[in-house]
């Protein structure tokens, strides 16, 4: 399918519900308790510990929803809970630069790490954004073409990361900003709504070992000197019913026609479902990235310190199995 298909998904209001006015207070006085004292960093294990401890202080209708979400992601495989705090008043202009990560304690970072603390436990990429937790999704000039979020061109569908030996369970996001025109859309579509759409013959080759994923722009040029699984892989496994996904339509490679024709058949389906997420400051959106693509629509940034701006972070749900990759146990993928 090509990158440039116009967007003719469903539309709707980001937010599946609103954080209350009072839980939302109490959110935002406990994220800046972790924007005070001695550790800071984002990225140190102390810090991520006291984001850990403090999850259990957040709101139980919040820690609910995630708590169910994680159990079972639903027939999107997203969660958008509206209402979060991101301190906008406070907040600085856009980040304009590549590979902007946030190092320092924000109440926007603290947030997104709860979050995750509350599904896993946060994880990196070295070679991808600097092996930072919590990452900045912005436009970048010079980078419009980028098929990345430097990018503002349409970003074609993808699991993150599908490439690697120990892709994240979820993928959690923050809005800070909207752009200037409201026209930037997060596009998601999950296999359980696209599934019933595909052919028998095309769920079998999607099944088979004949696709070769690589790593995304995101990560450089010098990804596959590192140590990428190369092997050929299905797009799906498990549970013939209730599969999960690895794909991304930049940088998988059918090997096989029967492939190749599967592969654009699962393209068409995820288009036929896809709904188009338009975030508003503190969207959270959750997506399960085992059963769930997700993309951009494209717009049109201004580069005058208030573009879109979104803060990204991964989560694995066992963070043992990664530990021959994690120097120091830490909670960055070092290959």
């Amino acid at each position: 399918m090509p990158e440039t298909t116009p967007d003719t998904t469903q539309s709707t209001a980001a937010a599946d519900w609103e954080l209350a006015p009072a839980d939302a207070g109490a959110c935002e006085r406990l994220a800046r308790t972790l924007c005070t004292g001695a550790h800071q960093q984002v990225d140190s294990a102390e810090w991520v510990a006291r984001a850990r401890d403090a999850w259990e202080e957040l709101p139980l209708p919040l820690r609910r929803a995630v708590r169910r979400f994680r159990r079972h992601s639903g027939p999107h495989g997203t969660l958008v809970i509206g209402g979060l705090p991101v301190d906008q008043a406070a907040l600085p202009a856009t980040p304009a630069v590549l590979g902007s990560v946030q190092r320092r304690a924000t109440v926007p970072a603290a947030m997104l790490t709860m979050v995750a603390c509350g599904l896993g436990e946060p994880l990196a990429y070295l070679a991808e954004k600097s092996g930072a937790l919590v990452q900045d999704v912005v436009p970048v000039p010079g980078q419009e073409t980028f098929h990345g979020n430097a990018g503002s061109v349409p970003l074609s569908f993808h699991t993150e990361n599908g490439f690697h030996p120990h892709p994240p369970d979820y993928v959690v996001f923050l809005c800070l900003r909207a752009d200037h025109d409201q026209a930037a859309g997060m596009r998601t579509a999950g296999i359980r709504r696209a599934l019933p759409l595909l052919t028998t013959v095309g769920r079998q080759a999607l099944f088979a070992p004949e696709f070769i994923t690589t790593p995304p722009p995101s990560f450089g040029a010098d990804a596959a000197a590192g140590e990428p699984d190369v092997e050929p892989r299905p797009v799906l496994s498990g549970a013939a019913e209730d599969p999960d996904i690895r794909m991304a339509q930049l940088v998988t490679t059918p090997l096989t026609p029967r492939a190749t024709a599967a592969l654009a058949e699962f393209g068409r389906a995820c288009e036929a479902t896809a709904r188009t997420l338009r975030l508003t400051p503190g969207d959270l959106v959750v997506i399960d990235n085992r059963v769930t693509v997700h993309g951009r629509t494209a717009f049109h940034p201004r580069y005058d310190g208030a573009d879109r701006w979104l803060q990204r972070t991964y989560v694995t749900t066992d963070l043992r199995r990664s530990r021959d990759h994690r120097p120091h146990d830490g909670h960055i993928l070092a290959r």
